[in-house]
């Protein structure tokens, strides 16, 4: 074969296998288009348009008095469907939408925002992301007058895709008690999570078409599922001693450089929390909420000598013990099973009372009170300790709630030091608010009650779940031993450990507490500081407790650090609420004649008001505005005191409000000194009124 014929049979050899490929190519796409087609176009549906999750909006929290503490806010995202706005809405907006838009992103160009949204409309692009960065609802309705935007969705192809971002009203103010969001909307700690169910509500579902570029487009049709909205919860947090207790706190923490520190107020009758602040120490040296140590295993701790209250009533309970009973306690120093027992006070208290020695929190007679009684029985004590409620947690509404841990005789850890330790604090393991619920219990006449934080879940107006506080134990003791230990209590602030805060207008009970901090198996000389009781000492409406973990300086016991706090928070408790306030005896305020009636001169309708609120007898013949008191037989006569328009009035007697509306009203520039009420003036009442010029006014009591 030449050349010629072996170029030819090769070239139809290739033309064949060309051909042939042709037609298997040809075979394959009419089978792809026509036999396996819907197949196909099913799974590219299936690929690009999905039914995806439509986040429910996250219910709210709110505070006892229906301040807002927590609440989800929309955010929204900005993307257009750049092929829907027909050519001429189109040209006609283009221009001044993207001027708009780079004015307020500030990160492209006019020029090239619309080059970017041309090149979306040319390229047939059914979604485009015109700016990542969210928008708020105000800026989103000024978006909507935009040109094209107005137009809405089916004629300018705008599309809003609404993101949901936590909000706090007031931001730090008990963070860590309120809670956290994590990008998916769940709850992460605090109430957020603890109430995750209700707050969470049900999500939705909608059509989405997946767009080039990994975006999504909502896709409206009828198989939408709304979304439920969460419930809101309504805690039992006073928002105003929330502020005042975190103010307290924080001042003592920085004062003292302590590690970290929590508060706790609680009403006695209710169990209602109407405060819970936890600050720790962070590593720039401020302080900010970031684990809840009053609930949690980090604040479980040695209790310290608030402990002793419950062992003063197992002692009262077990035995005939009376607080005028003596204890010989020495010169303070107690051996007890190789192990050394010593006071606070250099030299010991000597002989004393039970009640003096837990006035004065003296370790050395608890031990000796203890060895005496409860030596040969410990599981008795134990089992005081678990009647009284403090073995099990209380199941509060919180998550986290950290487990008690106290020992038993059947303990591998278990010694001979192990019982007179425990009787003073050591050795076992409470959280700050169990600890507080116990006391509690006390100025709640022996019910112990689980302290709650949370009243209801509800919508709108509709409750779904209403809390009720949950009974405990219903008698922690007798009768007799209450009154005993709160007669003690009291003698804590009055002459004992605590009577640095003690005032004269209410009462405190309460116990300081002091412990050495456990690190590596051995007590070191670093301290956990705390005050627990409860206020007016003979008719309590609220208990707290105070706890400062780690100060540092010369001040590092409970009376000195927990205790001067819990007097702070209680002083403005009692300020703002009248009704533990102590009525005054009649006779204080009837006998005296300067201070009735606390009236002079004035506007009438505002000094007739006073009056008849206050049960005060007051008439007047005369109709008008300005007035000045006769008093008489314990009742008042108004007389008028008008002036010609061209007159100086006569202020005397009157506050100062009325006097400056009074003389400003006539062109007088007035020129005040001192406080109260005007007790003369520069000017001659009667005298012309000569406008722009000055007047003196002198006030006094």
């Amino acid at each position: 074969m030449n050349i010629k014929n072996s170029i030819l049979v090769r070239v139809r050899i290739a033309f064949l296998l060309v051909a042939l490929f042709s037609m298997a190519v040809g075979a394959k796409m009419f089978h792809l288009q026509w036999v396996e087609g819907d197949h196909w176009r099913k799974q590219a549906q299936a690929k690009t348009i999905n039914f995806r999750k439509v986040k429910a909006t996250r219910g709210n929290i709110y505070s006892d008095d229906g301040n807002l503490l927590a609440t989800s806010v929309p955010f929204y995202k900005l993307a257009i469907d750049p092929s829907v706005p027909d050519n001429k809405l189109y040209r006609s907006g283009i221009d001044s939408l993207a001027y708009l838009l780079s004015v307020h992103f500030k990160d492209k160009t006019p020029e090239e925002y619309k080059r970017k949204i041309n090149d979306a409309r040319h390229g047939k692009k059914k979604y485009l992301m015109v700016n990542p960065r969210m928008i708020n609802y105000q800026t989103k309705k000024m978006m909507e007058d935009w040109p094209i935007l107005r137009a809405g969705r089916y004629k300018g192809g705008v599309i809003f895709e609404r993101i949901d971002r936590r909000f706090n009203p007031f931001v730090a103010l008990g963070t860590r008690t309120i809670g956290y969001v994590s990008q998916e909307s769940r709850g992460i700690v605090g109430l957020e999570a603890s109430f995750n169910r209700q707050l969470a509500g049900k999500d939705g579902q909608a059509l989405f078409q997946r767009m080039a570029g990994g975006g999504w487009k909502p896709l409206n049709d009828d198989s939408e599922v709304p979304p439920e909205q969460g419930w809101d919860i309504q805690t039992t947090i006073d928002i105003n001693l929330q502020d005042v207790a975190e103010a307290a706190l924080h001042r003592a923490l920085k004062d003292h450089e302590a590690n970290y520190g929590c508060v706790v107020l609680m009403e006695v009758a209710t169990g209602e929390i109407k405060a819970m602040v936890n600050l720790g120490q962070q590593k720039n040296g401020n302080y900010a909420e970031t684990y809840n140590y009053a609930v949690g295993q980090q604040g479980r701790t040695d209790p310290g000598s608030t402990f002793k209250l419950p062992t003063m009533i197992a002692l009262l309970e077990e035995t005939s013990l009376e607080p005028t009973d003596s204890i010989d306690t020495g010169n303070g120093t107690f051996r007890y099973s190789g192990a050394v027992m010593n006071d606070a006070k250099p030299g010991g208290y000597g002989k004393i009372t039970v009640q003096e020695a837990f006035e004065h929190s003296s370790n050395v007679a608890f031990v000796m009170m203890m060895r005496e009684h409860f030596r040969t029985k410990p599981q008795r004590f134990i089992d005081y300790l678990q009647s009284f409620g403090l073995t099990k947690s209380m199941g509060f509404q919180m998550l986290g709630e950290a487990e008690p841990y106290i020992k038993r005789p059947e303990d591998k850890t278990w010694s001979g030091i192990t019982l007179p330790w425990m009787a003073v604090g050591y050795e076992s393991k409470i959280s700050p608010l169990h600890i507080l619920a116990f006391y509690n219990a006390v100025a709640n006449n022996g019910k112990m009650i689980q302290p709650m934080i949370v009243k209801e879940a509800r919508i709108a107006d509709n409750v779904e779940e209403m809390y009720q506080p949950r009974v405990i134990n219903e008698k922690i003791c007798s009768d007799r031993t209450l009154k005993k230990v709160r007669k003690m209590l009291e003698g804590v602030v009055e002459h004992g450990t605590a009577k640095s805060i003690r005032n004269s207008d209410y009462k405190i009970a309460g116990k300081t507490g002091t412990s050495q901090k456990l690190k590596e198996g051995r007590y070191t000389r670093e301290y956990y500081t705390s005050f627990a009781g409860y206020f007016p000492a003979d008719n309590p409406k609220y208990s707290c407790i105070v706890v400062i973990d780690g100060p540092k300086g010369y001040r590092q016991y409970g009376a000195e650090v927990a205790a001067p706090v819990f007097k702070e928070i209680a002083d403005k408790v009692y300020a703002r609420d009248i009704q533990m306030h102590k009525q005054l005896p009649r006779k204080a305020w009837e006998d005296d004649k300067g201070i009735f009636p606390m009236v002079k001169a004035g506007y009438f309708e505002d000094l007739r008001y006073l009056c008849n609120e206050m049960g005060i007898s007051n008439h007047t013949r005369d109709t008008e505005e300005w007035v000045v008191a006769n008093v008489s037989n314990r009742s008042i006569s108004w007389k008028s005191k008008q002036y010609l328009p061209n007159q100086v009035p006569d202020v005397s007697g009157m506050t100062l409000k009325d006097a400056l509306y009074i003389l400003e009203n006539k062109g007088l520039r007035v020129n005040v000194k001192g406080h109260g009420r005007v007790i003369s003036q520069s000017q001659r009442p009667g005298s012309s009124v000569l406008r722009g010029s000055s007047i003196d006014v002198v006030l006094g009591s």
